[in-house]
């Protein structure tokens, strides 16, 4: 695998596509990280680290509307890949959707959102949206 995260946000949005209320994931810290916001932010319901004889896997609760049954992902999309790495300074960090998005920002001070890269007054690599 060239690329783990693009893995792990196929897994949701396939997840999300099929209507599955638990989506599992080999871990990393990346990607504990990656869970870890989303979760704060309300896109994931919950999440838990399973310890497992090959790998640890990370199992993700995914979030929908009790009538609706409409995800509270609508959307998750890769920017910045191997090939083509996506950097931002603290002036021109991404808004998504105007604000009611996120952008996940990996930075020196850690992987964090757009809002608190602004507050941080740091940039870094841009690693996807979430909407």
């Amino acid at each position: 695998m060239t690329d783990p995260i693009a893995d792990y946000l196929t897994r949701i949005r396939n997840g999300v596509a099929a209507g599955h209320k638990v989506v599992e994931i080999p871990a990393s810290k990346v990607k504990q990280e990656l869970t870890r916001i989303l979760h704060e932010k309300g896109y994931i319901l919950s999440y838990k680290i399973v310890d497992g004889k090959p790998f640890n896997t990370i199992k993700i609760a995914l979030k929908y509307h009790p009538e609706t049954k409409q995800s509270a992902i609508k959307r998750i999309e890769r920017v910045s890949s191997p090939g083509l790495r996506r950097y931002a300074d603290v002036d021109s960090l991404p808004r998504v959707l105007n604000g009611l998005g996120i952008a996940v920002i990996s930075t020196s001070k850690g992987m964090i959102t757009d809002k608190e890269a602004k507050e941080m007054n740091v940039g870094g690599e841009v690693l996807c949206y979430v909407y």
